[in-house]
């Protein structure tokens, strides 16, 4: 059993010293920097690109919310894909004042497909635009979104995330867990990260991309998580990604388990599909450039199966240990608690920091913050289940509200 002793104090060490990594990585969240010098000042011209499958219900909303953004209105183009619907998303989109085009293809159905679909025309077109922004169908938008964007533009960003918020995080204790986990991943993960000098990451919806940036091969993703995908081939490059908590974006969450389950597990599908395609370029990007950015890079796809896989093997370890008579029960037992409050009891813990913190109402998540742990252990389920199993099938969210920009500001 000596062996498995060895194996099992590296297996802590290694555990230890990451999630000590990511604690003070965190901390940088409370320091307050200067705000970046403008390097020019300019009114940039943004397309607005929402990708949208039979989005009927919602997509009139967001375009609202961006026909009223307090920038020139001359400046801002909305482009619907209107990608193989077979409802009215097309006509509603066109009513609400967007461009729509329309794409039918049996192949490549998913969001990055439709990217680089609609980029590659506009590229063709040598399209006069400076930068543009992608939602999803289901997002309202905050009216200083763009505004504040194009003040990343004038400071020399290229790639910024928005603070992607919540629209319905009272909706069911799934709804809640999205949120929670979503709020404390804006200040803990993307905020501390821009604060120290490192990568935030693109998060899925309400980012701006510079339009040089994309040319001439257009939105090149091939993974079932295009946004994550597209953040570490910058990080590969050399470049660091901005991060913009006043261009804030509300996104809608599933409100039953079944939705979450179908679209947690294409997440981790995707999670998967980047370690393998690009562990060994961020491992040859942190040899050559030899700096912080792209360990963190390197680090972040560690932290999903990989961290993972090392801790059930470290819990199989201690059983082993304790079958083979090498560990007391109590060494067994304390060895599952020190892994069952940091991953179930301290985020609730978290959340209502990160509440209190953002001066959120924490009553109405009661519910949410309960079932917390509920939320994160199906979420380890569903890695143990895609290590296994990896075919999974899209499931359309289903808009169970007609939320509007008014009621969630």
């Amino acid at each position: 059993m000596e062996y498995l002793n060895i194996l099992q104090q590296a297996i802590i060490w290694v555990i230890t010293i990451f999630w000590l990594y990511q604690l003070l990585i965190s901390i940088c969240s409370f320091v307050k920097l200067k705000d970046k010098p403008l390097i020019t000042k300019k009114n940039h011209k943004f397309m607005a690109i929402i990708p949208a499958h039979n989005e009927e219900s919602v997509v009139g909303n967001l375009i609202e919310s961006l026909k009223n953004q307090d920038y020139p209105k001359d400046l801002l183009d909305i482009y619907v894909i209107a990608d193989n619907c077979t409802d009215n998303t097309k006509e509603i989109a066109e009513k609400a004042g967007a461009l729509v085009l329309e794409r039918n293809s049996i192949e490549g159905r998913t969001k990055g497909h439709a990217l680089q679909w609609f980029l590659s025309k506009k590229i063709e077109e040598n399209a006069d635009y400076d930068a543009f922004c992608v939602f999803d169908a289901d997002n309202i938008v905050d009216k200083n979104f763009i505004k504040n964007m194009n003040k990343k533009l004038c400071q020399g960003e290229e790639v910024v995330q928005g603070y992607r918020d919540i629209k319905n995080p009272a909706d069911s204790w799934i709804a809640s867990g999205y949120a929670i986990f979503y709020w404390m991943m804006n200040r803990f993960y993307h905020l501390a990260r821009y604060n120290l000098g490192l990568s935030p990451l693109i998060n899925g919806t309400g980012f701006m991309v510079k339009f040089d940036v994309i040319k001439p091969n257009g939105w090149e993703t091939y993974t079932l998580t295009e946004d994550i995908e597209f953040s570490l081939q910058r990080i590969i490059a050399g470049r660091k990604l901005g991060w913009a908590t006043d261009a804030i974006v509300y996104d809608e969450q599933p409100v039953g388990f079944k939705q979450s389950w179908s679209q947690r597990s294409r997440w981790t599908v995707g999670h998967i599909q980047c370690m393998e395609r690009y562990t060994k370029k961020l491992a040859c990007a942190v040899k050559e450039k030899k700096n912080l950015v792209t360990f963190d890079g390197l680090l972040y796809i560690f932290g999903s199966i990989p961290m993972f896989v090392i801790t059930i093997l470290l819990l199989v370890i201690n059983a082993t240990l304790y079958i083979g008579d090498s560990i007391t029960k109590l060494d067994l037992i304390q060895s599952y608690i020190r892994y069952l409050i940091p991953t179930f009891i301290l985020p609730i813990l978290t959340g209502v920091l990160i509440m209190k913190l953002d001066k959120r109402p924490i009553r109405p998540m009661i519910k949410g913050l309960i079932f917390y742990p509920l939320f994160l252990g199906s979420w380890i389920a569903i890695n143990f289940k895609c290590l296994f199993k990896r075919e999974t099938n899209w499931e359309k969210i289903e808009h169970v509200r007609d939320i509007k920009i008014n009621e969630v500001i």
